[in-house]
């Protein structure tokens, strides 16, 4: 039904708004299980978006509607669910949790102007939300913090505030604090601490607002006036701590304007319960988005140039303004086609209207430059899989578009003519390999389209075609990308097989020797004569190859020495021993004999192949594998086990340092062969609770130890 709704635009129930004042982006991070889709689901319902919140266990949910996701329960992919609260649009922004899909969060923090970090009160706190929380930091985005999964059996509201007070840091207040039901332990109520209010969900929603009971008086007033002195700290009126230590008795009205003021600069972090279960804490949470998070008027937007690279003034937050979007998540559906997620930043965009897309500088990852005037045709509001029709978007504002035969994740939507180029976000590198392979000649085709739809809307992805062991790899950023690329290229239709990944090596002559290549045949007619010997000698490493001519007296015709080097190089890249590129060595055309009427290009071709080959018999071959620097970005106490880790894969530690960006963190440096690095992304994310980063590139070759070298040749002979 969702996707018959895509198709015919369903327009039921879609918010839309005229001026970005009335429109909040919030984006939903936090770790894998702490409620994140199923707290959207409930805000939805208690909005009346939806009739009845869906279950992540029953696959049921708005956002989580991906086949993948409704296996795994867990969200793999960005989702936008618009709700209508007060005249405020807000655009919930669901994330993964899960490390492996870290290309749909950046997706989500680009199109949002506010993060709501969900906390579970019974399930902790992982590694990766407090150096997201400090990413976020860097860049003042506002934030504030739910407590979610009250319902649970072992939730401490107490203890997981706690938490977040020690790894958030400063300013991280709680505005409300849990009241007991009867039973003592489910969480019925909550305390408002600026109001003195107890909002009571004994009867679901809407709370009853009441006056607080004698025996909870004692616990607003201490947990208040700690909060009081926070937002006071925070106010633009410096005269207000003064009369507030004073003894003056400050207004709420006073109070709740310096506090959304001062959680729209990103300078103070609210913390309210919640559980989507019970409805507890719904509706103040809703409040908080829409009367602290900031519009996308207060919100810096991404920097422009022209598609030249040539400057351009920074964009307003406009809908009169010059036409400029970005196309966050691109995907393919089976029914509708492409579907472009779109966060506008500047204009407004309208059906039939012509644009110019274009995407640059991601072309190392599979993605070419490309330009192209397209007319949109209609436009969206995304619910999950649903698109309700609406007559524009507005700067500020998320919608959806269709059908674009051009649109890749990241690229610039601008107008026709004046087009422009937004700044890309960062990606992080897809560093774990997987290699396919279809398993008849009509699915190479099948696999060929999808792949090509994949990596248009996923950035994270890398395609790669090695020329050398001809295998195609896509570079996933863990296990659980991988299960889903594989998971969608087959719900495409495509029947396919993973094989190990095999390591590009090479081989060498570590010491010099001479050949005699003789290809003399006989076949009535015309026959082949060549002759030629050879020397081979070994060159430092790097130095790639040298062909020296050492003829004298014409023993090889001066039209034949092109000939014999030409079939050298052949050989060369064929490889001696185990079918790897020779590299590093000189071959010295020394002698040779020729016939007036037998010779040719294509003898001597032979000839000289066949002198290197009988060179390596006595050159002692050696292979060569890759050798990858390494820069591992860690939390400073993991950085013995990441040291230690190294070592064991024959890795050489060059040396640690702080990491200027992050504090906690440090950098170590090291050389890894590459074949010890296939799977070391889901090793390190082991080793390091999901908070371990790294980059590598290649450095040289070097010798592979004998025994490994003996496996390679084992493999390669049939």
């Amino acid at each position: 039904m969702a996707q018959k709704n895509q198709e015919k635009g369903s327009t039921g129930g879609a918010p839309v708004v005229t001026e970005p004042a009335r429109v909040r982006n919030v984006v939903l991070v936090g770790h894998s299980g702490a409620g994140k889709t199923t707290l959207v689901e409930a805000l939805l319902a208690a909005t009346g978006t939806i009739g009845r919140a869906g279950s992540v266990v029953d696959g049921t949910t708005v956002g989580d509607h991906d086949p993948a996701a409704v296996r795994q329960q867990r969200s793999v992919s960005l989702s936008c669910a618009p709700l209508l609260h007060n005249g405020i649009k807000v655009n919930l922004l669901d994330t993964p949790g899960y490390a492996d899909f870290v290309g749909e969060l950046r997706a989500g923090l680009r199109a949002a102007d506010a993060a709501l970090f969900v906390v579970s009160a019974a399930g902790g706190m992982d590694a990766a939300t407090v150096a997201l929380w400090e990413e976020c930091a860097a860049v003042d985005l506002p934030r504030a913090v739910a407590v979610a999964r009250l319902d649970q059996p072992r939730a401490d509201v107490d203890e997981a505030v706690a938490l977040c007070q020690r790894v958030f840091g400063d300013n991280v207040m709680p505005l409300y604090l849990p009241m007991l039901g009867d039973d003592g332990v489910s969480t019925e109520g909550l305390l408002g601490l600026i109001t003195r209010r107890v909002f009571d969900y004994s009867a679901g929603l809407p709370a009853d607002v009441r006056d607080p009971d004698p025996e909870h008086q004692r616990a607003i007033d201490e947990s208040r006036d700690e909060l009081i002195e926070g937002i006071i700290a925070e106010s633009e009126d410096e005269t207000l701590m003064d009369r507030y230590l004073d003894g003056e008795e400050i207004s709420d009205e006073v109070l709740i304007d310096d506090l959304e003021k001062a959680v729209a600069r990103g300078h103070f972090y609210p913390v309210v319960p919640v559980c989507a279960e019970t409805g507890v804490g719904l509706d103040v949470l809703l409040e908080v988005l829409t009367a602290a998070f900031p519009s996308p008027l207060e919100h810096d937007l991404p920097a422009v140039t022209g598609v030249d690279g040539s400057p351009r003034p920074p964009l307003t937050c406009d809908p009169d303004g010059p036409l400029v979007a970005e196309v966050v998540k691109t995907t393919v559906d089976r029914h509708v086609g492409r579907v472009s997620l779109v966060r506008v930043f500047s204009g407004t965009l309208r059906p039939e209207q012509t644009v110019h897309i274009c995407g640059h500088g991601m072309a190392e990852r599979g993605h070419p430059d490309h330009d192209a005037d397209e007319r949109v045709g209609h436009i969206y509001t995304p619910l999950g899989a649903t698109l309700r029709e609406v007559s524009q978007c507005v700067a500020g504002d998320i919608c959806a578009i269709t059908k674009s035969g051009s649109a890749e994740t990241g690229d610039t939507v601008s107008a026709k003519d004046d087009p422009l180029l937004i700044a890309p976000w960062e990606m992080p590198e897809p560093l774990l390999p997987v290699a396919i392979v279809a398993r008849s000649r009509a699915d190479e085709d099948a696999l060929a389209r999808n792949l090509a739809r994949l990596v248009a809307g996923d950035p994270t992805l890398r395609l790669e075609r090695n020329p050398e062991t001809h295998q195609l790899v896509l570079w996933c950023m863990g296990e659980a990308h991988a299960d889903v690329v594989l998971d969608r290229l087959r719900a495409g239709g495509v029947e396919l097989d993973t094989e190990p990944v095999t390591v590009s090596l090479r081989e060498t002559l570590t010491v010099p020797a001479s050949g005699h290549g003789r290809h003399v045949k006989q076949s009535g007619g015309h026959g082949q004569y060549a002759v030629c010997d050879i020397e081979v000698e070994p060159l430092p490493r790097g130095a790639g190859f040298e062909f020296v001519d050492r003829i004298v007296g014409g023993a090889v015709p001066h039209n034949y020495i092109p000939s014999v080097e030409k079939g050298v190089r052949a050989q060369l890249e064929r490889g001696l021993v185990a079918g790897h590129p020779v590299v590093d060595v000189r071959v010295t055309l020394v002698d040779g004999k020729a016939h007036s009427v037998d010779s040719s290009d294509a003898a001597f071709q032979a000839a000289g192949a066949l002198a290197l080959r009988d060179a390596a018999e006595r050159g002692q071959p050696a292979l060569l594998e890759p050798i990858d620097e390494v820069t591992v970005r860690v939390p400073d106490g993991s950085v013995g086990a990441v040291m230690s880790d190294l070592s064991s894969r024959r890795g050489r530690v060059l040396g640690t340092e702080p990491d200027e960006d992050a504090e906690g963190r440090t950098l170590v440096r090291a050389e890894v062969p590459a074949t010890e690095l296939l799977r070391y992304a889901v090793e390190l994310r082991s080793m390091t609770g999901g908070t371990g980063t790294f980059r590598r590139h290649f450095v040289r070759h070097d010798p592979m130890p004998a025994h490994l070298a003996d496996q390679a040749r084992k493999e390669h002979t049939p």
